[in-house]
């Protein structure tokens, strides 16, 4: 049942505002590249993490997120590992930026969960607030120093075809 309300004459109604959801794109080494939004991110297993990191310009900083872990996201965009080497998964590199410019990289072997597994996490809300508008942050709950905290996302590249030099 609804029930409507009638506003008096002359009554200014709020103007709606939408706001447009952030993109993020999967790029690189992947069989399924991918654009993704937060809702699309609310796809995979939600994980929630309760974290505490220094930050350089404003001291320890306390929040709660909640999304899926990376892994699971980039999995799911199969990357270009060869399966007959077990080890081929290692080469792999993960460039993510965001929209101020913040870039880090990570390597594969972090986020495996046949090497060292970390629960890096894609959020899609903090202190339990989405993050629609503003895209999802890169969380690495293992971290000490937030610099790898990368908020509003807009890219991660994967990337195993980088060349090695030769010892001299």
């Amino acid at each position: 049942m609804c029930v409507y309300t009638a506003l008096p004459a002359g009554t200014d109604i709020p103007e709606v505002v939408a706001v447009p959801l952030a993109e993020l794109v999967l790029t690189g080494d992947l069989a399924r590249p991918a654009r993704l939004t937060v809702p699309d991110l609310l796809s995979w297993p939600q994980h929630r993490a309760g974290v505490s990191f220094e930050c350089a310009t404003s001291g320890v900083r306390r929040h709660r997120f909640a999304g899926p872990r990376l892994y699971d996201v980039l999995a799911d965009a199969r990357p270009a590992f060869d399966a007959a080497r077990r080890k081929d998964r290692l080469r792999f590199l993960i460039a993510v930026a965001g929209a101020d410019g913040h870039r880090t990289l990570l390597s594969w072997a972090e986020i495996d969960p046949d090497f060292a597994a970390a629960p890096v996490l894609l959020a899609v809300a903090m202190d339990g607030a989405p993050l629609d508008g503003a895209g999802p942050q890169l969380v690495l709950p293992q971290d000490r120093c937030g610099a790898r905290y990368v908020s509003g996302i807009r890219a991660i590249r994967v990337d195993g075809g980088y060349g090695v030099a030769a010892a001299a």
